[in-house]
């Protein structure tokens, strides 16, 4: 797939001036792309989006960070000092054919480009323009910045995750970043519905705090409800049991029992059905109550076969349950193979191309495509700014403006 190949998706026509550069930003600029919109990234002369750099590993045969790669694909990287007159000048003739503008600078810093909200409300009003910070536009820790672990630790998900007598934990994938950037694409589309049906833009405020006490769910409304800290329960879930992992013969399984009904179904066909008249383990309430007891009174029956003798079995009874897969075991899955959920792109790179992980949104009549492989720093730059017109591109580039 090449960069002149016409988009599909749903956002066809749409343009995006694209200031975003690590992960919360790009996430939310690349699921446009996917969707059909026209993304012109805008990164630093030479240097470029951070995690260009952030390496090993990289793609197989290339220079390119996965990092990158992972984030970038849908998009035209077009080389730009934004901190020249010249530079800006042309950051404007970019915007005035600009639906949206995505950015993730440290609150006011772009207002020094003359690329701030308020200045770019004023000249494009029906610009939807939205910016993912740490902490937001607003309130006392508004200048600070932010970054995905100090977010988890923030935000409280530290504080439920891990053993109980254990360390806090962070998640192993930077979920602050990437739950930041999908609220974005989510506030820009209604931003977008709402700019359509009055020809206003709005700036859209996400920050990353925000976002991550968002989806506290149901530990954060425990909390509430209760005025009570929920404690760390290791792969134990609060509010139902068993819900948890459990060590098996050869490894270990993850057995989610939902409801009454499935736990009988399970005792019934375990050589446990005697605990159906035990009240302390009758009705989830009270599973939940003797928390321990039900974990003891499990663990030796599930030690007693295979992982996969459990999957089969339980799955045979409609039981939820399921192995610990490593990445390799994951993307070597068959119903994860059958999904499409890995595709291989072109890449200028490499002769073999690049794997990425797909857009997981699937749309019946507009599906996400994949016409732009993850850009070389400045590949678009001449294409972009060439059908501006009247820019000496050698005296620009070098004067390091492109």
């Amino acid at each position: 797939m090449t960069s002149d190949q016409t988009p599909t998706g749903p956002l066809k026509g749409l343009r995006v001036f694209d200031l975003t550069r690590v992960l919360a930003g790009p996430t939310c600029t690349q699921m446009l792309g996917d969707l059909g919109a026209d993304i012109i990234k805008i990164e630093k002369p030479g240097s470029g989006d951070d995690t260009r750099g952030f390496a090993p590993p990289h793609m197989p045969g290339t220079q390119e960070s996965a990092y990158f790669v992972g984030v970038n694909r849908n998009k035209k990287s077009v080389t730009l000092d934004i901190a020249t007159p010249e530079g800006q000048a042309i950051a404007h003739r970019l915007l005035a054919d600009c639906d949206m503008l995505v950015e993730n600078f440290k609150v006011g810093a772009l207002a020094k480009y003359g690329l701030g909200y308020t200045q770019l409300h004023a000249a494009y009003p029906r610009l939807v323009y939205c910016s993912i910070t740490g902490f937001g536009q607003t309130g006392p820790y508004a200048p600070r910045p932010g970054y995905d672990s100090l977010i988890q630790a923030m935000g409280g998900v530290m504080s439920l995750t891990g053993e109980p007598n254990g360390l806090p934990q962070k998640v192993g994938v930077p979920v602050a970043d990437l739950f930041a950037g999908l609220y974005g694409c989510i506030g820009i589309l209604a931003a977008l519905r709402h700019r359509d049906a009055t020809g206003q833009g709005q700036q859209i405020d996400i920050g990353m705090l925000d976002t991550h006490v968002a989806w506290l769910a149901n530990q954060g409304m425990n909390y509430l409800a209760t005025n009570e800290n929920p404690v760390r329960l290791g792969n134990q879930h609060p509010n139902i049991v068993p819900y948890q992992v459990f060590p098996t013969a050869d490894g270990y399984i993850v057995l989610s029992i939902g409801n009454d009904p499935t736990f009988a179904r399970f005792c019934q066909n375990t050589g446990l059905a005697h605990l159906l008249e035990d009240e302390r383990f009758a009705t989830n309430a009270a599973r939940v109550g003797n928390r321990q007891l039900v974990t003891d009174t499990l663990t030796p029956v599930m030690r007693t076969r295979p992982t996969t003798d459990w999957v089969a079995a339980l799955e045979a009874l409609k039981i939820g349950c399921g192995p610990i897969n490593t990445l390799a075991e994951v993307f070597a899955d068959p119903q994860v193979i059958a999904r499409n959920t890995v595709v291989t792109m072109p890449h200028a790179a490499s002769p073999d191309g690049v794997r990425v992980i797909a857009n997981p949104v699937r749309l019946s009549e507009t599906p996400a495509d994949y016409r732009i492989p993850p850009p070389l720093l400045g590949a678009h730059t001449d294409e972009v700014l060439g059908a501006l017109g009247g820019l000496d591109m050698v005296d620009l580039r070098a004067r390091g403006i492109v």
